[in-house]
Protein backbone atom coordinates (compact mmCIF):
# COMPACT_ATOMS: atom_id res chain seq x y z
CA UNK A 1 0.00 0.00 0.00
CA UNK A 2 1.64 3.35 -0.92
CA UNK A 3 1.96 5.05 2.00
CA UNK A 4 3.19 8.76 3.03
CA UNK A 5 5.66 8.66 6.07
CA UNK A 6 5.19 11.01 8.55
CA UNK A 7 8.20 12.00 10.69
CA UNK A 8 7.42 12.66 14.21
CA UNK A 9 10.17 15.84 15.43
CA UNK A 10 8.32 16.28 18.81
CA UNK A 11 5.67 18.35 17.72
CA UNK A 12 2.11 18.22 19.13
CA UNK A 13 1.10 18.14 15.80
CA UNK A 14 2.61 15.70 14.22
CA UNK A 15 -0.57 13.73 14.20
CA UNK A 16 -2.66 16.46 12.67
CA UNK A 17 -0.56 16.23 9.61
CA UNK A 18 -1.33 12.42 9.47
CA UNK A 19 -4.77 13.10 9.78
CA UNK A 20 -5.17 16.20 6.99
CA UNK A 21 -3.16 14.17 4.81
CA UNK A 22 -5.80 10.74 5.51
CA UNK A 23 -8.82 13.02 4.82
CA UNK A 24 -7.13 13.75 1.45
CA UNK A 25 -7.67 10.09 0.93
CA UNK A 26 -4.04 9.31 1.35
CA UNK A 27 -2.81 7.06 3.82
CA UNK A 28 -0.54 8.50 6.19
CA UNK A 29 1.86 6.49 8.96
CA UNK A 30 3.79 7.80 12.26
CA UNK A 31 7.56 7.07 12.47
CA UNK A 32 9.98 8.26 15.62
CA UNK A 33 12.67 10.50 14.36
CA UNK A 34 15.18 8.01 15.83
CA UNK A 35 13.99 4.64 13.72
CA UNK A 36 13.03 6.08 10.74
CA UNK A 37 15.89 5.16 8.11
CA UNK A 38 14.81 1.82 7.51
CA UNK A 39 11.05 2.13 7.40
CA UNK A 40 11.58 5.42 5.01
CA UNK A 41 13.11 2.66 2.41
CA UNK A 42 10.75 0.92 2.18
CA UNK A 43 9.27 0.37 -1.16
CA UNK A 44 5.42 1.17 0.15
CA UNK A 45 6.82 4.48 1.13
CA UNK A 46 6.17 6.97 -1.49
CA UNK A 47 6.82 10.86 0.64
CA UNK A 48 8.33 11.93 4.05
CA UNK A 49 7.09 14.63 5.63
CA UNK A 50 9.24 15.96 8.45
CA UNK A 51 6.88 17.56 11.07
CA UNK A 52 7.19 20.37 13.12
CA UNK A 53 8.67 20.60 16.91
CA UNK A 54 9.11 22.40 20.32
CA UNK A 55 13.30 22.15 20.17
CA UNK A 56 15.38 24.46 18.09
CA UNK A 57 17.87 22.78 15.56
CA UNK A 58 20.76 24.15 17.87
CA UNK A 59 19.97 22.47 21.50
CA UNK A 60 22.10 20.14 21.76
CA UNK A 61 19.28 17.39 22.10
CA UNK A 62 16.94 18.43 19.51
CA UNK A 63 15.73 16.18 16.99
CA UNK A 64 18.32 14.69 14.47
CA UNK A 65 17.58 12.72 11.76
CA UNK A 66 19.87 10.76 9.41
CA UNK A 67 20.96 13.33 6.45
CA UNK A 68 20.92 10.32 3.83
CA UNK A 69 16.76 10.66 4.44
CA UNK A 70 17.10 13.39 2.13
CA UNK A 71 19.32 10.99 -0.69
CA UNK A 72 16.58 8.42 -0.94
CA UNK A 73 15.04 10.02 -3.80
CA UNK A 74 12.11 10.35 -2.40
CA UNK A 75 9.74 13.69 -2.11
CA UNK A 76 10.19 14.93 1.73
CA UNK A 77 8.47 18.14 2.97
CA UNK A 78 9.80 19.78 6.03
CA UNK A 79 7.63 21.79 8.28
CA UNK A 80 8.77 24.43 10.75
CA UNK A 81 11.20 22.77 13.29
CA UNK A 82 11.58 19.92 9.68
CA UNK A 83 11.69 22.96 7.25
CA UNK A 84 14.78 24.49 9.82
CA UNK A 85 16.59 20.82 10.01
CA UNK A 86 16.35 20.85 6.35
CA UNK A 87 18.29 24.10 5.60
CA UNK A 88 21.10 23.71 8.73
CA UNK A 89 21.67 19.98 7.66
CA UNK A 90 22.32 20.89 3.91
CA UNK A 91 24.89 23.80 4.63
CA UNK A 92 21.92 26.86 4.98
CA UNK A 93 21.89 29.24 8.14
CA UNK A 94 19.26 28.98 10.49
CA UNK A 95 19.45 32.07 13.54
CA UNK A 96 16.98 33.05 16.40
CA UNK A 97 14.92 35.93 15.38
CA UNK A 98 12.08 37.75 16.73
CA UNK A 99 9.83 35.01 15.88
CA UNK A 100 6.43 34.46 13.98
CA UNK A 101 3.15 33.42 16.03
CA UNK A 102 -0.37 33.33 14.84
CA UNK A 103 -1.36 34.68 11.21
CA UNK A 104 0.83 35.73 8.81
CA UNK A 105 0.57 36.90 5.60
CA UNK A 106 2.82 35.30 2.99
CA UNK A 107 3.59 36.17 -0.49
CA UNK A 108 4.89 33.17 -3.45
CA UNK A 109 7.31 34.13 -5.45
CA UNK A 110 7.54 31.97 -8.07
CA UNK A 111 4.91 29.42 -9.50
CA UNK A 112 5.44 25.51 -8.32
CA UNK A 113 3.10 22.68 -8.05
CA UNK A 114 3.05 22.86 -4.36
CA UNK A 115 1.37 26.34 -4.31
CA UNK A 116 -0.60 25.35 -7.37
CA UNK A 117 -4.00 26.83 -6.15
CA UNK A 118 -2.91 29.50 -4.01
CA UNK A 119 -2.69 33.58 -4.76
CA UNK A 120 -0.32 35.48 -5.09
CA UNK A 121 -0.65 36.64 -1.26
CA UNK A 122 -2.19 33.68 1.57
CA UNK A 123 -2.94 33.74 4.80
CA UNK A 124 -0.83 31.10 7.05
CA UNK A 125 -0.42 29.85 10.68
CA UNK A 126 3.10 30.29 11.81
CA UNK A 127 4.55 29.50 15.72
CA UNK A 128 8.59 29.69 15.30
CA UNK A 129 10.98 31.71 17.08
CA UNK A 130 13.76 30.38 14.68
CA UNK A 131 14.14 30.82 11.23
CA UNK A 132 16.26 30.32 7.87
CA UNK A 133 18.03 32.85 6.77
CA UNK A 134 19.69 31.53 4.39
CA UNK A 135 18.70 28.68 2.40
CA UNK A 136 21.58 26.01 1.55
CA UNK A 137 23.26 26.01 -2.15
CA UNK A 138 21.03 24.65 -4.64
CA UNK A 139 17.34 26.04 -3.16
CA UNK A 140 15.07 28.00 -4.67
CA UNK A 141 13.34 30.30 -2.09
CA UNK A 142 9.20 30.09 -3.39
CA UNK A 143 8.01 32.02 -0.65
CA UNK A 144 8.66 34.81 1.91
CA UNK A 145 6.81 36.19 5.32
CA UNK A 146 5.46 39.59 5.73
CA UNK A 147 8.59 40.16 7.67
CA UNK A 148 11.06 39.36 5.20
CA UNK A 149 11.92 35.43 6.35
CA UNK A 150 11.77 32.02 3.96
CA UNK A 151 7.99 30.70 4.13
CA UNK A 152 8.91 28.27 1.56
CA UNK A 153 12.02 26.81 -0.43
CA UNK A 154 12.84 23.80 -2.62
CA UNK A 155 15.70 22.05 -4.03
CA UNK A 156 14.28 19.26 -6.51
CA UNK A 157 12.30 16.72 -4.35
CA UNK A 158 13.15 18.51 -1.24
CA UNK A 159 10.65 20.62 0.62
CA UNK A 160 10.90 22.84 3.13
CA UNK A 161 7.96 24.80 4.37
CA UNK A 162 8.15 27.25 7.91
CA UNK A 163 4.63 27.90 8.10
CA UNK A 164 1.83 24.78 9.51
CA UNK A 165 0.01 23.66 6.53
CA UNK A 166 -1.99 21.03 8.46
CA UNK A 167 -3.47 24.13 11.01
CA UNK A 168 -6.90 24.96 9.47
CA UNK A 169 -5.70 29.01 10.35
CA UNK A 170 -3.64 28.44 7.28
CA UNK A 171 -6.54 28.89 4.74
CA UNK A 172 -5.07 26.80 1.94
CA UNK A 173 -2.81 24.33 4.01
CA UNK A 174 -4.93 21.04 3.24
CA UNK A 175 -4.17 21.90 -0.83
CA UNK A 176 -0.75 22.51 -0.17
CA UNK A 177 -0.63 19.12 1.44
CA UNK A 178 -3.13 17.78 -1.54
CA UNK A 179 0.00 18.71 -4.09
CA UNK A 180 2.56 17.30 -2.42
CA UNK A 181 0.80 14.35 -1.84
CA UNK A 182 -1.15 13.77 -5.57
CA UNK A 183 1.48 16.15 -7.36
CA UNK A 184 4.66 15.76 -6.26
CA UNK A 185 4.85 12.64 -4.97
CA UNK A 186 2.60 11.21 -7.52
CA UNK A 187 0.39 9.15 -5.11
CA UNK A 188 -2.75 7.91 -6.41
CA UNK A 189 -4.28 5.58 -4.09
CA UNK A 190 -7.42 5.86 -2.11
CA UNK A 191 -7.52 5.36 1.66
CA UNK A 192 -11.13 5.10 3.51
CA UNK A 193 -10.86 4.36 7.07
CA UNK A 194 -14.16 2.07 6.78
CA UNK A 195 -12.45 -0.32 4.43
CA UNK A 196 -10.14 -1.08 7.25
CA UNK A 197 -12.33 -3.18 9.13
CA UNK A 198 -11.75 -6.18 7.27
CA UNK A 199 -7.88 -5.62 7.92
CA UNK A 200 -8.44 -4.73 11.62
CA UNK A 201 -10.47 -7.90 11.92
CA UNK A 202 -8.06 -10.20 10.75
CA UNK A 203 -4.98 -8.48 12.40
CA UNK A 204 -6.91 -9.40 15.77
CA UNK A 205 -7.22 -13.03 14.81
CA UNK A 206 -3.63 -13.30 13.57
CA UNK A 207 -2.67 -12.18 16.93
CA UNK A 208 -4.94 -13.60 19.11
CA UNK A 209 -4.72 -17.61 18.62
CA UNK A 210 -6.10 -18.76 21.64
CA UNK A 211 -7.45 -17.31 25.10
CA UNK A 212 -10.03 -14.76 26.20
CA UNK A 213 -9.71 -11.12 25.30
CA UNK A 214 -11.55 -8.86 27.96
CA UNK A 215 -12.35 -5.61 26.65
CA UNK A 216 -13.20 -2.80 29.02
CA UNK A 217 -16.05 -0.73 28.11
CA UNK A 218 -18.04 2.38 28.81
CA UNK A 219 -20.86 3.03 26.61
CA UNK A 220 -18.80 5.52 24.37
CA UNK A 221 -18.09 5.04 20.57
CA UNK A 222 -14.23 4.09 20.96
CA UNK A 223 -14.36 1.19 23.21
CA UNK A 224 -18.12 -0.12 21.90
CA UNK A 225 -16.27 -0.30 18.22
CA UNK A 226 -13.45 -1.93 20.27
CA UNK A 227 -15.50 -4.46 21.72
CA UNK A 228 -18.10 -5.09 18.09
CA UNK A 229 -14.15 -5.87 16.23
CA UNK A 230 -13.34 -7.71 18.38
CA UNK A 231 -16.34 -9.33 18.73
CA UNK A 232 -16.26 -9.82 14.55
CA UNK A 233 -12.85 -11.19 14.80
CA UNK A 234 -13.60 -13.65 17.54
CA UNK A 235 -16.66 -14.46 18.37
CA UNK A 236 -17.28 -15.96 22.25
CA UNK A 237 -13.98 -15.33 22.83
CA UNK A 238 -14.71 -11.58 23.62
CA UNK A 239 -15.60 -10.95 27.15
CA UNK A 240 -16.70 -6.69 27.88
CA UNK A 241 -16.61 -5.83 31.44
CA UNK A 242 -18.58 -2.80 32.26
CA UNK A 243 -16.71 -1.51 35.69
CA UNK A 244 -19.38 1.24 37.07
CA UNK A 245 -17.35 3.46 39.12
CA UNK A 246 -19.61 5.65 40.10
CA UNK A 247 -18.24 8.54 37.43
CA UNK A 248 -20.69 8.22 34.33
CA UNK A 249 -23.12 10.42 33.20
CA UNK A 250 -26.77 10.61 33.85
CA UNK A 251 -28.16 6.49 32.63
CA UNK A 252 -24.52 5.69 30.92
CA UNK A 253 -24.23 2.63 33.03
CA UNK A 254 -27.43 1.14 31.56
CA UNK A 255 -27.71 2.35 27.70
CA UNK A 256 -24.25 0.87 27.43
CA UNK A 257 -24.74 -2.45 28.17
CA UNK A 258 -28.27 -3.25 27.23
CA UNK A 259 -26.76 -2.06 23.37
CA UNK A 260 -24.32 -4.25 23.83
CA UNK A 261 -26.08 -7.62 24.67
CA UNK A 262 -28.37 -6.93 21.95
CA UNK A 263 -25.57 -6.99 19.34
CA UNK A 264 -24.43 -10.44 20.91
CA UNK A 265 -21.74 -9.24 23.07
CA UNK A 266 -21.55 -10.88 26.25
CA UNK A 267 -21.48 -8.35 28.97
CA UNK A 268 -20.37 -8.61 32.59
CA UNK A 269 -21.97 -5.95 34.98
CA UNK A 270 -19.36 -4.85 37.56
CA UNK A 271 -20.81 -2.44 40.59
CA UNK A 272 -17.87 -0.77 42.20
CA UNK A 273 -19.29 2.34 42.56
CA UNK A 274 -18.56 2.63 46.43
CA UNK A 275 -15.01 1.41 46.34
CA UNK A 276 -14.50 4.17 43.61
CA UNK A 277 -15.82 6.73 45.67
CA UNK A 278 -14.42 6.15 48.82
CA UNK A 279 -10.77 6.23 47.14
CA UNK A 280 -11.58 9.53 45.56
CA UNK A 281 -13.02 11.49 48.45
CA UNK A 282 -11.66 14.49 49.42
CA UNK A 283 -8.46 13.90 46.52
CA UNK A 284 -7.72 17.53 45.03
CA UNK A 285 -4.30 16.86 43.05
CA UNK A 286 -5.80 16.23 38.95
CA UNK A 287 -2.70 13.40 38.41
CA UNK A 288 -3.15 11.86 41.91
CA UNK A 289 -7.75 11.95 40.98
CA UNK A 290 -6.87 10.38 37.55
CA UNK A 291 -4.08 7.62 39.22
CA UNK A 292 -6.44 6.44 41.34
CA UNK A 293 -9.37 5.64 38.82
CA UNK A 294 -6.58 3.98 36.61
CA UNK A 295 -5.47 1.79 39.30
CA UNK A 296 -8.77 0.93 41.06
CA UNK A 297 -10.03 0.17 37.87
CA UNK A 298 -6.85 -2.41 36.96
CA UNK A 299 -7.50 -3.76 40.35
CA UNK A 300 -11.36 -4.73 39.93
CA UNK A 301 -10.26 -5.45 36.42
CA UNK A 302 -7.90 -8.10 38.03
CA UNK A 303 -10.08 -9.41 40.41
CA UNK A 304 -12.50 -9.66 37.30
CA UNK A 305 -9.90 -11.62 34.61
CA UNK A 306 -9.72 -13.94 37.76
CA UNK A 307 -13.02 -15.50 37.39
CA UNK A 308 -12.76 -15.77 33.14
CA UNK A 309 -10.68 -18.85 32.76
CA UNK A 310 -8.39 -18.66 30.20
CA UNK A 311 -8.38 -14.71 29.88
CA UNK A 312 -5.11 -13.30 28.40
CA UNK A 313 -5.54 -9.88 26.23
CA UNK A 314 -6.93 -6.78 27.99
CA UNK A 315 -8.56 -4.79 24.89
CA UNK A 316 -9.05 -0.87 25.26
CA UNK A 317 -9.96 1.70 22.94
CA UNK A 318 -6.99 4.07 22.83
CA UNK A 319 -6.99 6.72 20.30
CA UNK A 320 -3.74 8.73 18.28
CA UNK A 321 -4.65 11.62 20.47
CA UNK A 322 -4.85 9.25 23.76
CA UNK A 323 -1.15 8.75 22.75
CA UNK A 324 0.20 11.66 21.91
CA UNK A 325 -1.24 13.73 25.07
CA UNK A 326 0.60 11.40 27.55
CA UNK A 327 3.83 11.87 25.51
CA UNK A 328 4.36 8.14 24.29
CA UNK A 329 6.01 9.73 21.48
CA UNK A 330 9.21 10.39 21.96
CA UNK A 331 10.65 14.40 22.26
CA UNK A 332 6.70 14.96 22.09
CA UNK A 333 6.08 17.16 25.44
CA UNK A 334 3.43 15.34 27.90
CA UNK A 335 0.58 17.27 28.86
CA UNK A 336 -1.35 15.27 31.37
CA UNK A 337 -1.42 11.20 31.72
CA UNK A 338 -4.21 9.25 29.85
CA UNK A 339 -6.57 6.79 31.62
CA UNK A 340 -6.04 3.88 28.48
CA UNK A 341 -2.09 5.01 28.20
CA UNK A 342 -0.64 5.86 31.82
CA UNK A 343 -3.30 4.45 33.98
CA UNK A 344 -2.84 1.06 33.91
CA UNK A 345 0.32 -0.11 36.66
CA UNK A 346 2.83 -2.28 35.23
CA UNK A 347 1.56 -5.06 37.77
CA UNK A 348 -1.16 -5.53 35.59
CA UNK A 349 -0.84 -9.00 33.91
CA UNK A 350 -2.57 -9.16 30.36
CA UNK A 351 -1.65 -8.02 27.01
CA UNK A 352 -2.38 -4.81 25.52
CA UNK A 353 -4.54 -4.88 22.35
CA UNK A 354 -5.29 -1.40 20.85
CA UNK A 355 -7.17 -1.95 17.89
CA UNK A 356 -7.91 1.69 17.33
CA UNK A 357 -4.75 3.50 17.87
CA UNK A 358 -3.90 4.50 14.93
CA UNK A 359 -7.38 5.91 14.40
CA UNK A 360 -8.80 9.67 14.84
CA UNK A 361 -12.07 10.09 16.45
CA UNK A 362 -14.31 11.00 13.67
CA UNK A 363 -12.33 7.95 11.68
CA UNK A 364 -13.85 5.57 14.52
CA UNK A 365 -16.91 7.67 14.00
CA UNK A 366 -17.17 6.33 10.68
CA UNK A 367 -16.10 3.27 11.35
CA UNK A 368 -18.86 2.82 13.57
CA UNK A 369 -21.67 4.14 11.06
CA UNK A 370 -20.18 1.51 8.90
CA UNK A 371 -20.92 -1.08 11.80
CA UNK A 372 -24.02 0.21 12.01
CA UNK A 373 -24.34 0.90 15.66
CA UNK A 374 -27.14 3.95 16.24
CA UNK A 375 -26.54 7.43 16.18
CA UNK A 376 -26.86 7.72 19.65
CA UNK A 377 -23.30 5.81 19.79
CA UNK A 378 -21.93 7.19 16.86
CA UNK A 379 -22.49 10.79 17.87
CA UNK A 380 -21.91 10.39 21.80
CA UNK A 381 -19.36 13.18 23.03
CA UNK A 382 -15.81 12.05 23.73
CA UNK A 383 -16.10 11.61 27.69
CA UNK A 384 -12.36 11.00 30.21
CA UNK A 385 -11.34 7.55 31.52
CA UNK A 386 -11.55 9.07 35.24
CA UNK A 387 -15.01 10.37 34.10
CA UNK A 388 -16.77 12.74 36.47
CA UNK A 389 -13.61 12.40 38.32
CA UNK A 390 -11.94 15.25 36.52
CA UNK A 391 -14.91 17.79 36.08
CA UNK A 392 -14.67 18.58 39.59
CA UNK A 393 -11.95 20.97 40.96
CA UNK A 394 -9.94 20.78 43.69
CA UNK A 395 -11.26 18.29 46.81
CA UNK A 396 -13.53 15.62 45.14
CA UNK A 397 -17.17 15.20 47.06
CA UNK A 398 -19.88 13.65 46.77
CA UNK A 399 -21.97 16.73 46.73
CA UNK A 400 -19.62 17.85 43.59
CA UNK A 401 -20.18 14.71 41.82
CA UNK A 402 -24.23 15.11 41.82
CA UNK A 403 -23.96 18.79 40.97
CA UNK A 404 -21.59 17.75 37.61
CA UNK A 405 -23.73 14.84 36.62
CA UNK A 406 -27.14 16.88 36.71
CA UNK A 407 -25.61 20.07 35.22
CA UNK A 408 -24.06 18.15 32.68
CA UNK A 409 -27.35 16.63 31.29
CA UNK A 410 -28.64 20.16 31.61
CA UNK A 411 -26.39 21.35 29.25
CA UNK A 412 -27.03 18.30 26.96
CA UNK A 413 -30.47 18.25 27.19
CA UNK A 414 -30.89 22.24 25.67
CA UNK A 415 -28.19 22.05 23.48
CA UNK A 416 -30.16 18.90 21.76
CA UNK A 417 -33.18 20.82 21.66
CA UNK A 418 -31.36 23.70 19.92
CA UNK A 419 -30.28 21.17 17.92
CA UNK A 420 -26.43 22.13 18.28
CA UNK A 421 -25.59 18.95 20.43
CA UNK A 422 -24.61 17.07 17.07
CA UNK A 423 -22.49 19.92 16.17
CA UNK A 424 -19.77 20.56 18.83
CA UNK A 425 -17.10 18.41 19.95
CA UNK A 426 -17.83 18.07 23.66
CA UNK A 427 -20.25 19.56 26.44
CA UNK A 428 -20.12 19.36 29.95
CA UNK A 429 -20.39 21.04 33.13
CA UNK A 430 -17.25 21.42 36.12
CA UNK A 431 -17.32 22.32 39.64
CA UNK A 432 -14.92 24.16 41.90
CA UNK A 433 -14.21 25.14 44.93
CA UNK A 434 -14.81 28.90 44.98
CA UNK A 435 -18.62 30.23 46.46
CA UNK A 436 -21.07 32.71 45.32
CA UNK A 437 -23.03 34.27 47.70
CA UNK A 438 -26.96 34.74 45.78
CA UNK A 439 -30.10 34.73 46.70
CA UNK A 440 -32.87 31.02 46.39
CA UNK A 441 -36.06 31.54 48.03
CA UNK A 442 -35.60 34.95 49.20
CA UNK A 443 -32.81 34.17 51.26
CA UNK A 444 -29.12 34.77 51.32
CA UNK A 445 -27.20 31.59 49.97
CA UNK A 446 -23.79 30.82 49.35
CA UNK A 447 -23.42 28.08 46.56
CA UNK A 448 -21.01 26.83 44.44
CA UNK A 449 -19.56 28.43 40.80
CA UNK A 450 -20.67 25.74 38.16
CA UNK A 451 -18.66 26.70 34.76
CA UNK A 452 -20.20 25.15 31.36
CA UNK A 453 -17.88 24.42 28.44
CA UNK A 454 -18.75 23.86 25.24
CA UNK A 455 -16.07 23.22 22.23
CA UNK A 456 -15.73 22.58 18.77
CA UNK A 457 -12.96 20.57 17.47
CA UNK A 458 -12.29 17.34 14.87
CA UNK A 459 -10.00 15.69 16.50
CA UNK A 460 -9.25 16.69 20.59
CA UNK A 461 -5.61 18.04 19.40
CA UNK A 462 -7.33 21.82 19.07
CA UNK A 463 -10.41 22.98 20.07
CA UNK A 464 -12.20 26.39 20.20
CA UNK A 465 -14.79 27.22 22.27
CA UNK A 466 -18.23 27.33 20.79
CA UNK A 467 -20.32 30.84 20.63
CA UNK A 468 -23.57 29.21 21.87
CA UNK A 469 -26.86 31.49 21.09
CA UNK A 470 -26.97 33.84 24.46
CA UNK A 471 -30.23 32.43 24.62
CA UNK A 472 -29.61 28.92 24.99
CA UNK A 473 -26.98 30.03 27.54
CA UNK A 474 -29.07 31.97 29.56
CA UNK A 475 -31.64 28.77 29.79
CA UNK A 476 -28.96 26.24 30.48
CA UNK A 477 -27.68 28.82 33.16
CA UNK A 478 -30.91 29.31 34.63
CA UNK A 479 -32.08 25.99 35.05
CA UNK A 480 -28.46 24.75 36.54
CA UNK A 481 -28.91 27.43 39.35
CA UNK A 482 -33.12 26.95 39.82
CA UNK A 483 -32.90 23.15 39.51
CA UNK A 484 -29.80 22.09 41.22
CA UNK A 485 -29.97 22.88 45.19
CA UNK A 486 -26.26 25.10 46.14
CA UNK A 487 -25.58 26.06 42.84
CA UNK A 488 -25.60 30.15 42.71
CA UNK A 489 -23.30 30.88 39.96
CA UNK A 490 -23.00 29.44 36.05
CA UNK A 491 -19.88 30.60 34.25
CA UNK A 492 -19.42 30.09 30.59
CA UNK A 493 -15.31 29.07 29.47
CA UNK A 494 -14.33 30.90 26.80
CA UNK A 495 -10.68 29.82 26.53
CA UNK A 496 -9.21 27.86 23.61
CA UNK A 497 -6.95 24.80 23.08
CA UNK A 498 -4.32 25.79 23.38
CA UNK A 499 -3.42 27.21 25.97
CA UNK A 500 -6.13 25.49 27.73
CA UNK A 501 -6.84 21.58 27.93
CA UNK A 502 -10.41 20.90 26.89
CA UNK A 503 -10.98 18.99 30.23
CA UNK A 504 -10.27 21.50 33.12
CA UNK A 505 -8.29 18.16 35.45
Amino acid sequence: MEKILVVNLGGQYAHLIARRIREIGAYAEIASYDSVLEVAKSDEVKAIVLSGGPASVYEPNSPDLPVDLLYLGKPVLGICFGHQWIAKKLGGVVERGKGEYGKTMVRILSSDPLFEGWEAEEVVWMSHSDYVKEVPSGFQVLAVSENGYVAAMRSGHIYGVQFHPEVRHTAKGVRLLENFVRKVAGIKSVWVPEEQVGKIVEEIKARVKEGIVVVGVSGGVDSTVTAVLLHMALGSRVKAVFIDHGLFREGEPEKAVQLLRSIGIDVLYIDARERFLKKLDGVSDCEEKRRIVGETFAEVFTEVVAGIPNAKYLAQGTLYPDVIESGAVKGADRIKSHHNVGGIPSWFSLELIEPLRDFYKDEVRRIAKSLGLPDEVVYRHPFPGPGLAVRIIGPFTLEKLEIVRRATKIVEEELDRAGLLRKVWQAFATVGEDKWVGVKGDRRAEGYIVTVRVVESEDAMTADWAKIPHDVLDKIASRIASEIPHVTMVTYAITSKPPSTIEPC
